[in-house]
């Protein structure tokens, strides 16, 4: 597993027995340095691998690209240990030709915890970021016996998760074939979003319409609007959303779903996307949140 494990000797005690020594494995957070033409732009705390992605979905996020010729790539530079090997800790990012480089307010003059991808930003006002694509006219819809399958996929597809307990992931589903088009980890919940968006911005997939972004844990204001920023239509979560996760999206006309855990979820945003068939009946969309004044228990 290379970097994104680590062994470590622990003890494991249970009440009632002896205390056991063993082996056990870890989930790497190293420091990763984001640069844009050689100008250090954040500090993420995250998972290694896939770093390219996670600085590619990063700058996606902060709306600096949106399309897959406004990124031009990246390359790991300056950042050694005491022996002189390269950490791959520091990474110089290359915009597309005539793509303006970020806005000098962006810059995060300290590291961005793996809780935490806002943290560092220099004002309220530059929490919110402006998405080039609009979500509210995405016509897509999906079945909800099709929905309530996604979190099992994922998680089928954590390997690290099950050897360390200690990772978030976010999957990217088609909302027409159900297919699962990637999956990313990391111990941060906003890298792993972001590294999905990466792969998909270095695919030319932007915008991802008739999409889910499938994430392990809660939906947070952060996730949303990385989602928004990739022009996703429908953000789902295993946990609770969040309110202002909930308020952004019902601004955007995205979708939001949370506890979504078979055989039900809650929707809480633009409901009319979960096309659901009771009983024998036949299929039918949620009334749109304006007949509601609740959100909507399936």
């Amino acid at each position: 597993m290379g970097r994104i494990t680590a062994r470590r000797r622990v003890t494991r005690i249970t009440v009632g027995e002896p205390a056991r020594q063993r082996e056990d494995l870890l989930a790497v957070e190293e420091p990763l340095e984001i640069r844009v033409g050689g100008r250090a732009l954040a500090i993420t705390m995250r998972t290694p691998g896939h770093d390219f992605e996670l600085a590619a979905g990063f700058l996606v996020s902060e709306g600096v690209v949106a399309a897959q010729g406004e990124y031009n790539g990246a390359r790991y530079c300056a950042g050694t240990n005491d022996d002189g090997e390269n950490t791959f800790n520091v990474l110089d990012v290359t915009l597309g030709v005539g793509v303006p480089a970020p806005d000098p307010s962006l810059e995060r003059n300290f590291y961005t915890t793996s809780s935490c991808g806002l943290c560092g930003k220099a004002s309220i006002d530059a929490v919110r970021t402006r998405s080039r694509f609009d979500i509210a006219d995405d016509a897509t819809r999906i079945a909800a016996e099709l929905l309530v399958g996604f979190p099992e996929r994922l998680r089928e597809h954590q390997g690290v998760f099950d050897k360390t307990g200690g990772l978030h992931a976010a999957g990217l589903f088609d909302a027409e074939t159900g297919e699962l088009l990637v999956v990313r980890e990391d111990v941060g919940r906003h890298n792993a979003v972001d590294k999905v968006i990466g792969w998909a911005l270095t695919e030319g997939l932007l915008p991802l319409r008739r999409t889910v972004l499938m994430v392990s844990g809660r939906a947070s204001f952060e996730l949303a609007q990385k989602a928004s920023m990739a022009g996703i239509p429908i953000l789902a979560a295993v946990s609770a959303p969040s309110s202002l996760a909930v308020e952004l999206a019902a601004e955007l006309g995205m979708t939001v779903v949370g506890f979504l855990r078979a055989p039900s979820m809650v929707v809480y945003s633009s409901p009319e996307r979960i096309v659901v068939s009771p009983g024998g009946d036949a299929e039918h969309s949620v009334r749109p949140e304006s007949e509601l004044t609740n959100a909507v228990a399936l």
